[in-house]
């Protein structure tokens, strides 16, 4: 089955970011991760779409951001179900 590209912005110590990273990971969803203190362009597209906050687990998926998403809505966006 293939699924649209998951890019899941994140930062170090976040336990939101963790708990969505595992089930991601259970699900079998592929996704890139960035850390947005470690890539300043990753950290401006999450304040655009979090109303200038940093919120993070951030998602891009399937053309569509979500903020601090379950992981199950990922996959279905992914997935296209």
């Amino acid at each position: 089955m293939s699924q649209a590209d998951v890019i899941v912005y994140s930062r170090p110590g976040c336990p939101y970011c963790y708990l969505l990273r595992r089930g991601l990971r259970r699900r079998g969803v592929a996704f890139t991760e960035l850390d947005i203190w470690q890539h300043a362009d990753a950290a401006a597209a999450v304040r655009a779409v979090a109303g200038g906050n940093e919120t993070v687990p951030t998602v891009h998926v399937a053309g569509r951001w979500l903020i601090n998403p379950r992981a199950a809505r990922v996959q279905s966006l992914a997935t296209g179900q």
